[in-house]
Order: C-alpha cells, then structure tokens, then sequence
C-alpha cells in the first residue's frame, strides 16, 4: 500500500553527497515493492542497491547489474558491502533473528510490519536497537501519509485550516473489508498460521493485512507505547482452513479512556479500501489510508481532501543525515505490539460454522463470504461492540452481563443483560435480548445500525434532569435539533430476585455526574397462553430520589419524537403490518391512544405476532417506528414533562403478548380480552 513520496518530500541527497548503500532482505512479496521503490530511487541518485538476499532469487534483470545477490542475510554481511541501510522484507517469523543480526552489524534498520511476533521479541529488539545506537523503521507506510498530523491536531480539538471540525473526539474505529481466496493462504508455509514448527507467526487479519488499519488508528489516537493502553480485547474468528483469524473486532482503550474499535475481515462480497473513523460530537471524519483521503462530515456539510505522503525509505535515509524524526520509529509501534501480543495469547480463533459461510468461487479461486459481514462490521465500530456482544448466531455467546430472565424451566427464551459494558453514549442500563416465541423466533434485536442504542425490550428516558438514560444524541429546544452533549446516565442494577416465573430488579438510575436521582423497581413476569402463545408482563415504578423532570424529545419540542419510558425493538422482518384498535399503518397508529397495539411480520424465525397492551396505570399514546426502522413505545411523556418531587413515584405496567404465526384483529381481542390482567 506504499507508494512513491509526493513532489514535496524531501530528499536526502545533496550535491555532490553519495548515494545511500541499501541491502534488501527478501525480494519477493512486499519486498518486490521495495524493489520498485530501490528502482525509483536509485534513478534520482540516492540509493545504491548494493545487495539482496532470498533462497529465491529474483529474475534476471529484476537487479540492477552491480547488485549482489545472497541466499541469506549471514553470506550477505559476511560479503563486506557495508550497507548504511538493511531492509528486511521476509516472512513474520523471520523478523526478529534478522532484526538482531542487522542491528548486531554496522547498519540501520527498515523493517516490514509487523515489526516481530510477540512482545517478548519486541523488547529484546528494543535492547538491541538502543545498545547499538542504531535507528529502526517500521513499515508502516499508512504513518507517512500528511493526512496523520492533520487528523492528530483534529482528535486533539485543535483547529486547523486543513480539515473542518468535528467537536469533542468521542471514539476512534477501523473497518477492513477485503477479499482473500485460498491460494492466498497456499501461497506460503507460514500463511493463515497461528505458529509455526514452535515458533510464533500470528498471521491474522489484524496483525497483517489489515495491520495499518490498526496502527494508523493507534497513531492518532495517541497511543505509542503499549502503556499507552488501558485495555485490549479480542474477538477471533475464522471462516478459512487456517489457524489464525480472518475475521475479528479488536476493541482497545486508552488510559485517557477513548474507544478505540477495529472491525476486519478478509470475508468481504468485495474488497474495499479501508478506512478509519473519527467520532466527534459535532461530525465524523473518514480517512481511507490508503488514499491519503479524508472526508469530514459536520453541520456544515461534507468535504474532502486527498494529502500527500512521505516514503518510509526516504523518511530513514533523512533521518540518517539530517536528523528529521522518523515517521514510524521501533519505540511507536509499542501499543500494537500490545495488541498482537493480546491476539498472540487470546483463545484460538472460532471455527464459523459452514451453515453461515457462503462461497463464492471454484478451486483456489474460490473465496469466503460471511452474509451480511459489512453491517456487522458497522454495528460493531458504531457500538464498540464485540461480535459476541451484538449476540451473533455464529460467534461464540457472551459469557458475562447476560443469564436467563426467569429461573423456572421450560420457559421462552427470554434473556436478561445488565448492558453494564457498554459504551457510555448508548446509556448503559439492563434489556432483554434476545425474546423469542414458543417456537424460537427471535423478536427483539439491539445495537442495530442505525440506532445503536436501542436495546431490545426495556424502559428509559432520554431526560432526567438534563441527564440522558436512552442513548445517542439529546434533542434541546434551545438548538432546535438534536445535539450531542455528553449528558449521558447508566442505570445499574443493586439486586436482581427470581422466583420462578417471575424476577424482581432493584435498579439506580446514576445521572452524567454519578449522582442518584431515581431508584426503580422493575419486575417481569411470565405467563404461558396457549400453544403459540406467552406472555410478558413488565412492572416499573419510579421513585424519585430528588425533585426530578422526566422528559423526552417530544417534551423539549420535536413534533410526534415524544419517545421514553417502555421501548421495544424489533429486528428487521418482512412484510410488517403495524395495527391497533383504532388504525392501521404507522400514520394512523402513531401517537394514538388506544388499549392495544400489535404487530405482525416475517421474521427470520417465521411468522409471529406482537401484541402491546396499553399501562393501564395512563393511557400514554404510541410511539411507531417502521418504514425507518422496527419499534414500538409506549410514551411517558409524549409531549410534556412529567414532574416527580423527591419522594413521589410513577408506575407504568406494560404487556406483550408473544405469539407464533400472524394473528389478526378478532384473534388479538379475544386474547387480550380473555387473558388482560
């Protein structure tokens, strides 16, 4: 992905000075680019490729005529070419013995990414590096590209005549969406390996192909040094015969505590030029690496520059001479050496199962594709989530925030998660994901695309007391719009009961500052119907722990966005028919008042049927959602603040009939008549 250094870069030589003495270690692979680079610039006259070499040789006239060419890196320093520059381009096991042995001769260092295998190599690299006095470069080409200091000053609030603002950074992400067959992973012995006879190779996605996008999002997020890290996780997976991963979400975070997410396959429908988001409060900027292009997306508008780049070659050879920092020293590539050591020593990678791998392709040509890989991708840098956390069907199932609702057997499924782990702009709080119907249909869905805090079955509000327990942006009447304004509350779980069909949370409800302004008791219970049919009944009483304002957008002036209090989301399910007692379709349900409401599609399960019973605590109007997105609410404060003084509480029962199969209006009336509490 390197390319030749724009017209502004500067050059190493002067008149009259030498050409720079450069030996290549390994010719082929990435090492034929750096052939083509050498060839560049040994015709400007800065380079003197003295040697190569590779068991391998190169073709015949690939060389310049006074180049030598070795078999490996000991016939070549034992051949007295006293190379100022050593680059070695060779397999990732091989890094560190012929990392050593360069920094051990008189010669600096340009090594190809990753700089080793594990973090135990890195340091004694390190150690070597500094007793030699030697400079190491790292190849990380996507470091030299001038879009770097512009999107640095960006994520530091500084402003800058180079790219529009996007606010206060809120979270850095990376996707890599490419195309890899299985001669790719034919194409060598080490290829696709975790390990190799004992010795570490960890040829992931994340740690190869994809590497740049990690360290570039690394880069401007600050972090340098693996201290630079609070915390890395990993998420493994692979759809290949291989050992390593070609598919996975690395989530780290900074001991400043910004998200950094990076969502990477190899199991894309078609390659895309990868890219690293900055979240800003007020925007977005896009960088897609590999072209040195950046679009920014603010209040303002979209706009796009392309930068120029530096080559990392060059960028030595001036350090060498005229002291100019390097662009991708040893000691920066500190933080994704702890994220490949994390990799290193995670769980081997999960095994995607064939029924959820499609191929495309005959032979070695042929190539894995995950269905539906570019969403995932998105929820999962949208919600700094792992691919367990968005609960996928072929990824390994969460092992902590998530257990069963109810404690009896024989029930639906229905499982509670506290969301104690989630990001802080989605509003951390407790939601059912995922319910499901007697038959097993999933109904509810969370961290979509599109709204990444919309968390299954659940109650919150957007406004208490200014603080925001819903997730996302806060709409203000004073903006006239909806503003992100960092305001956001978690309501925490103090005690969790269950009796059999039934289970009781005492929950707080902690607003932006940490202070306690509700306590909640929420119950649930369950109730079998019949055959195709149950029932969830969910109980919540507020109780204000000081004088509080409970709000929504509606209440602060957004026309029918009066949303908060019970909200269920829905997966994306087809043919949907959205009706109540008094109107059918969206237009004639939404913010009406009516006893009931149901809805009624395909989903990926079968057909099943929802049908949402009004509190009977208030007749709240409705709140629909289903040509942008599937859900359903029932609004506590439609259109006004409901005022609670300290000590006061508000109670709101909601039931949802859960039913196999698509029910109509007589079918609905007599359930709900027959089975109201």
């Amino acid at each position: 992905m390197d390319k030749p250094s724009d017209a502004s870069a500067l050059s190493t030589k002067t008149p009259g000075s030498a050409p720079a003495r450069i030996a290549l270690v390994g010719v082929h692979g990435f090492g034929a680019h750096h052939l083509g680079n050498l060839e560049r610039l040994g015709h400007s006259g800065m380079v003197d490729l003295v040697a190569v070499a590779d068991p391998n040789p190169p073709a015949p006239g690939a060389l310049p005529e006074n180049t030598a060419i070795h078999a490996d890196l000991d016939a070549l320093l034992a051949s007295g070419h006293q190379p100022d520059v050593i680059i070695v381009a060779t397999p990732i096991q091989t890094h560190a013995p012929l990392a050593l042995a360069v920094l051990a001769s008189a010669a600096d260092l340009y090594l190809e990414k990753p700089p080793v295998a594990s973090m135990q190599d890195f340091r004694r690299l390190q150690e070597a590096a500094t007793a030699a006095g030697r400079s190491v470069q790292i190849g990380f080409q996507s470091l030299g590209s001038h879009a770097i200091k512009a999107l640095e000053r960006l994520a530091s609030g500084e402003a800058t005549d180079e790219l529009p603002g996007i606010g206060t950074l809120k979270g850095i992400s990376a996707t890599g969406r490419w195309v890899r067959d299985r001669a790719y992973y034919k194409r060598s012995r080490w290829a696709g390996k975790r390990s190799l006879d004992g010795v570490d190779v960890v040829d992931g996605v994340a740690t190869n192909p994809l590497a740049h996008a990690i360290a570039t999002a690394l880069r401007i997020a600050g972090a340098r040094t693996a201290n630079d890290l609070a915390s890395v996780d990993t998420d493994l997976y692979r759809a290949n015969d291989i050992e390593a991963d070609d598919t996975s979400v690395i989530r780290m975070r900074t001991v400043d505590g910004l998200p950094i997410t990076c969502a990477l396959t190899l199991c894309a429908a078609e390659s895309v030029e990868p890219y690293v988001t900055l979240h800003g409060t007020e925007g977005t900027a896009v960088f897609h690496y590999t072209e040195d292009r950046v679009t920014v997306r603010n209040g303002d508008g979209e706009s796009t520059r392309t930068f120029g780049r530096d080559d990392l070659t060059e960028n030595l050879l001036q350090h060498l001479s005229s002291g100019s920092p390097l662009l991708s020293p040893l000691d920066h590539s500190g933080a994704f050496m702890r994220v490949l050591e994390a990799i290193r020593t995670a769980e081997a990678p999960a095994l995607i199962p064939h029924t959820s791998v499609d191929w495309v392709g005959q032979g070695d040509q042929a190539h894995a594709v995950i269905p539906g890989i570019e969403e995932i991708l998105d929820r999962a840098t949208r919600a700094h989530a792992t691919f367990s956390e968005l609960g996928l069907p072929w990824a390994r199932p969460t092992t902590t925030g998530a257990e069963p609702l109810f404690s009896s057997g024989n029930n639906p499924a229905a499982t509670l998660r506290s969301g104690a782990d989630l990001e802080t702009e989605l509003s951390p709080r407790p939601y059912l994901h995922p319910v499901s119907t007697l038959s097993g249909t999933v109904v509810t869905d969370h961290l979509p695309a599109d709204h990444v805090w919309h968390l299954g079955a659940g109650f919150a509000l957007q406004d208490v007391n200014g603080s925001n327990f819903w997730g996302g942006r806060s709409y203000r009447r004073s903006a006239g719009k909806y503003v992100d304004l960092l305001d956001h509350g978690r309501i925490e779980a103090a005690k969790i009961t269950r009796e059999g069909d039934r289970t009781t949370l005492e929950l707080d409800w902690l607003a932006s500052d940490g202070s306690l302004v509700l306590e909640e008791r929420r119950s649930y219970r369950r109730t079998d119907v019949d055959s195709r049919t149950w029932r969830l009944d969910i109980e919540t009483e507020l109780l204000a722990v000081v004088d509080v304002s409970l709000g929504s957008p509606g209440s602060h002036g957004a026309p029918g966005s009066g949303y908060g209090g019970f909200f269920w989301r829905l997966p994306v399910n087809g043919s949907p028919r959205v009706f109540s007692s008094t109107g059918d379709g969206e237009p004639a349900v939404h913010g009406s008042v009516a006893p009931w409401l149901a809805w009624t599609g395909e989903f990926d399960g079968g057909p099943a049927t929802l049908v949402f019973a009004a509190p009977p605590e208030s007749p709240d109007p409705w709140f629909v959602r289903l040509s942008e997105y599937p859900a359903v609410g029932s609004a506590l404060a439609w259109d006004k603040a409901v005022e609670l003084p300290a000590g006061s509480t508000v109670k709101r029962t909601n039931s949802v009939w859960i039913s196999d199969g698509r029910l109509g209006v007589k079918d609905i009336e007599d359930l709900v008549r027959r089975d109201a509490i």
